[in-house]
């Protein structure tokens, strides 16, 4: 059977979800602290500033779903719950590396940019 052609670019193409997914802010820095190895939730959360545990428990479910990040629990007291990331998960490390880096690298750029926009708008809407 021949393998479909996939573009991204296509309202209903499937791939459209996996890169809606991965460009999410949140799914980006949980791929990115889990590259050291396996973490609880709670050092996931402390990992990732800014995440509530409602939005980290989806995003980690979604990943699971999606075969990024795995999930094993402990039969113990307390209960235990490690994620890590499969080999899925860690070749998608490399891209979101590289995602973070330019946005450390550019941000000066970019606030420069916002803010020459923001005072041309902000004379547009007075002016």
């Amino acid at each position: 059977m021949e393998r479909p052609e996939w573009n991204v670019m296509v309202a209903t193409c499937p791939s459209r979800t996996s890169l809606a997914r991965i460009a999410n802010k949140w799914t980006a820095m949980i791929v990115m602290a889990l590259d050291p190895g396996r973490l609880r939730f709670g050092e996931i959360r402390e990992a990732v500033g800014g995440i509530s545990g409602k939005v980290l428990s989806e995003t980690l479910r979604q990943l699971e779903r999606d075969g990024v990040v795995s999930r094993t629990a402990y039969d113990q007291m307390p209960p235990r719950v490690e994620y890590e990331l499969t080999p899925l998960g860690r070749s998608l490390h490399q891209p979101m590396a590289a995602l973070a880096a330019w946005a450390q690298d550019h941000i000066e750029e970019v606030q420069l940019s916002r803010n020459a926009f923001d005072e041309r708008e902000d004379e547009r809407l007075v002016g």
